[in-house]
């Protein structure tokens, strides 16, 4: 079987975009090299998200880092999750926690940062970031 088996969204000029987030869109493909650690980085300036007290857009520039272990996720589906946020009202906090916990359900990583990096409002920048590593058991 292919790494490419079973991927609907490469190459395809998708235009049918998703209205709010689902970890569904999401495709794999699957490790070709399992037995070493390495990592792989996503990094987009262009999610936007949507306050949920005063609707206004939030922009932000979103870092996802992760040591794969048999799984890896597809950019597009990925850039289509993302693209998903755009009409959704949540919380910064909210936003990047929710794309760390359907990362890590799907792909069960090594491990896994997800940052978010949203511009200034009332001239406060806001920081969010996930680690597995600073996880606890509960």
């Amino acid at each position: 079987m292919s790494n490419t088996d079973g991927l609907t969204l490469l190459k395809k000029g998708e235009r049918n975009y998703p209205t709010k987030p689902d970890a569904s869109i999401f495709e794999t493909f699957k490790n070709s090299n399992p037995q070493r650690d390495y990592w792989i980085t996503f990094e987009t300036d262009e999610f936007t998200s949507l306050c949920p007290i005063t609707g206004q857009p939030d922009f932000a520039r979103i870092t996802i880092e992760y040591i794969p272990d048999q799984l890896c996720v597809e950019s597009k589906s990925l850039k289509l999750f993302l693209f998903s946020f755009r009409n959704e009202g949540s919380f910064y906090e909210d936003v990047t926690n929710r794309i760390y916990t359907d990362l890590f359900n799907l792909l069960k990583p090594r491990q896994l940062i997800v940052v978010g990096d949203f511009t200034a409002r009332g001239g406060i920048r806001s920081r969010v970031r996930v680690d597995s590593s600073d996880q606890r058991s509960v």
